[in-house]
């Protein structure tokens, strides 16, 4: 007899691939996304070293993903727990940047999200 009890079968309705359908962590920026934010863009080196990015698989290849840049502290002043890609579809507001990029060919798509300025009120 063959029991192998340390291996889990999918739920009924459970998507056989639902370990692959699993987001990375939050971690530090991708090194293209990081380079390309400083020499591209002007932004000062130690700012954005210190931003944290998600990032979720694109269905153009295996070596392209969509990145959102978020800047953790922010995040935590407002007590949002940022756990994947999708979690800041809930809080977009927390977004500096959202784009794609390509690790094998080292190109970066990625664009500054619009921030909301404060309308003045009279006084």
């Amino acid at each position: 007899m063959k029991w192998k009890f340390w291996q889990k079968k999918p739920k009924t309705g459970e998507p056989s691939s639902a370990k692959s359908q699993k987001l990375p962590k939050p971690e530090d920026i991708p090194e293209p996304v990081g380079r390309h934010l400083v020499v591209q863009l002007g932004k000062n080196p130690d700012w954005v070293w210190n931003l944290k990015g998600v990032v979720r698989p694109r269905q153009e290849g295996k070596d392209s993903y969509d990145v959102r840049v978020f800047n953790e502290a922010k995040a935590a002043a407002k007590n949002v727990t940022v756990k994947d890609y999708t979690s800041l579809d809930e809080h977009p507001e927390l977004i500096l940047y959202e784009g794609w990029f390509d690790k094998k060919s080292m190109s970066v798509q990625i664009e500054e999200k619009e921030r909301r300025k404060p309308v003045p009120r009279a006084a």
